[in-house]
């Protein structure tokens, strides 16, 4: 037994009947985690509730997160701290839970024996800024920790408690992504105890978990703290992923609860002092455009920050120019999207068939949210007839034209920002990207199924958003898979180029896949399709790429 335990800074060992229970010194005190079988083939190492702040209460909520307080003793690590309060956006809609002492993180460890420290994989849920949770409903580990490296997993505050911004020191804004490099500073400070390697941290995150990782890559507050870093199907472009005129909607919350006052800092107590249930699940539109759309709008979003004394500031400056010269130098990057990345807002931006009959009736419904508040009124109708034309050809039916309001979406939403977003990156030549399209199909993909619109997918070979995360995690109420099926197989082809490009900057090191991805330049559009089989390409949707390239240009917004 204490062979396979190399590596982790133990302080002692006991044995079960069926388990160890193992305990690791880390900065602020012992934890005693466990050993977990893996259906999938040996064993890890699990700590699950760690600390890295303190509880975000009182005086703290909203503020930056402050360091934890040290225990005496033994600290048990086998039970999952709460989840960050919210609810739930995506399959139980509109369901609440969770706790504002939230800010804990877990570690899981495989149970082998390494000369070198492990390479450390660092997950961050994604869930529109207003759901989710780090724990292993939707996150387990026994995929990954196969591959040999050490996943981290966190939780970070959502919505109002995480992204309300006054723009004072009190509240700047940008407290969930500021928990985020709290759990990031935590690991570089910890992880050794564990057996990981410090030095190579990849950071990685889908939806609003890939927007956070690209803040991250340009961050002040978050420099060094990684080496590498995957966004997948989202990235800091979206217009989602940055917040309008905060501090005019902190003062509108306040207001939708029924205090009015034009001092900021009775504004400030007023919320501080809010009780837990009234600051979630809420919308505040502080413009008409806003109000009509307020099915499909995160209202609670990444700020450009103020400074105020020697606050550190998580992200300022101008977004395009940020992306295009302020991403880390060296940082190995990968970034894609899944082939029907729209199934997504099909489900969750209302009913579908209302959606259809706004695209019938209303050009405008094809505008997305910044342009609705540059371009004139003749303006949106023509930018929105030329989208109309484009994915409507034909007048537009309920329910038979779904399809065309999906594909609209994902390119809307998902796909358009994250081509705009590596050509951007791509300027400066300072880091290795590789560009993935993600269209692996199996009885896996199940997003569709889960978002309530299943029905309409039927049996056609979709790829959703969210899609490729189950060949990266196990679920804790998930069969366990047959390691002879193809579902398996696709789960080894994806976990292994994960942890590839996390061990070596490469996600094709050698010739096992039989493809080599090649890094995206400006100049060749590299990427690679992942699907039942591997396949390199260049310029993924193209045409359709160029189609809203010069569209929007023309409509006058900068894009490069």
């Amino acid at each position: 037994m204490m062979s396979a335990l190399l590596g982790l800074a133990l302080l002692c060992v006991v044995l079960g009947d069926t388990s160890a229970m193992v305990q690791v010194r880390v900065s602020d005190g012992v934890l005693e985690g466990e050993l977990e079988h893996n259906e999938y083939g040996g064993s890890y190492f699990s700590f699950k509730g760690i600390p890295y702040a303190q509880p975000p209460l009182g005086d703290l909520r909203f503020k930056a997160p402050q360091p934890p307080e040290p225990w005496d003793g033994v600290r048990s690590a086998k039970e999952f701290g709460p989840g960050c309060f919210q609810y739930d956006l995506f399959v139980d809609k509109g369901h609440v839970s969770g706790s504002e002492d939230c800010l804990y993180l877990n570690v899981y460890r495989p149970n082998v024996t390494h000369e070198n420290p492990l390479p450390v994989m660092v997950w961050i849920h994604g869930g529109g800024l207003v759901s989710g949770a780090g724990d292993d409903y939707e996150y387990g580990p026994k995929f990954l920790v196969r591959q040999d490296v050490i996943l981290v997993t966190l939780n970070y505050r959502l919505e109002v408690l995480g992204f309300l911004c006054l723009d004072t020191e009190d509240v700047p804004g940008n407290a969930g992504m500021k928990d985020q490099v709290a759990a990031l500073r935590w690991v570089n400070k910890n992880i050794a105890s564990f057996g990981g390697d410090p030095d190579n941290i990849t950071i990685f995150g889908e939806s609003a978990g890939g927007v956070s990782v690209t803040y991250h890559l340009m961050s002040p507050m978050s420099k060094g703290l990684f080496r590498r870093a995957i966004a997948q199907s989202g990235v800091s472009v979206s217009y989602w992923a940055q917040s309008y005129k905060p501090r005019e909607r902190g003062f509108a919350l306040a207001r939708k609860l029924g205090f009015y006052s034009d001092d900021v800092k009775e504004v400030y107590e007023f919320l501080k002092q809010q009780p837990l249930e009234n600051l979630i699940k809420v919308k505040v539109p502080i413009t008409y455009s806003e109000k009509v759309r307020t099915n499909n709008e995160v209202f609670f979003s990444v700020v450009e920050e103020k400074q105020f004394g020697n606050n550190e500031r998580f992200f300022y400056g101008d977004m395009i120019d940020a992306v295009s010269n302020g991403i880390h130098e060296g940082v190995d990057i990968m970034t894609g999207y899944t082939a029907d990345e729209g199934i997504m807002s099909v489900a969750v931006f209302g009913d579908y068939k209302e959606s259809l009959e706004q695209a019938k009736h209303f050009p405008q419904f094809f505008v997305s949210y910044p342009m609705s508040l540059t371009l004139s009124t003749n303006d949106q109708l023509e930018l929105g007839n030329r989208l109309k034309e484009y994915y409507f050809k034909e007048q537009i039916q309920i329910p038979d034209h779904w399809e065309n309001l999906k594909d609209f979406y994902s390119m809307d939403v998902f796909v358009f920002p994250t081509m705009r977003w590596i050509k951007l990156s791509a300027r400066s030549k300072k880091n290795k990207i590789y560009l993935y399209k993600f269209t692996c199909h199996t009885e896996l993909n199940r997003a569709s199924e889960l978002m309530g619109v299943g029905h309409l997918v039927g049996d056609k070979p979709m790829v959703a958003h969210s899609d490729d995360l189950t060949y990266l995690f196990s679920a804790r109420e998930e069969p366990i898979l047959d390691m002879n099926s193809e579902e398996f197989k696709q789960v080894e082809v994806v976990t292994k180029l994960w942890t590839n490009f996390a061990k070596y900057g490469n996600p094709t090191p050698d010739d096992s896949f039989g493809v080599v991805w090649t890094p995206y330049t400006l100049e060749n559009q590299d990427y690679l399709d992942i699907g039942n089989e591997l396949k390199t390409g260049q310029a993924p949707d193209d045409e359709e790429i160029k189609f809203w390239e010069n569209l929007l240009t023309e409509f006058g917004q900068e894009l490069y």
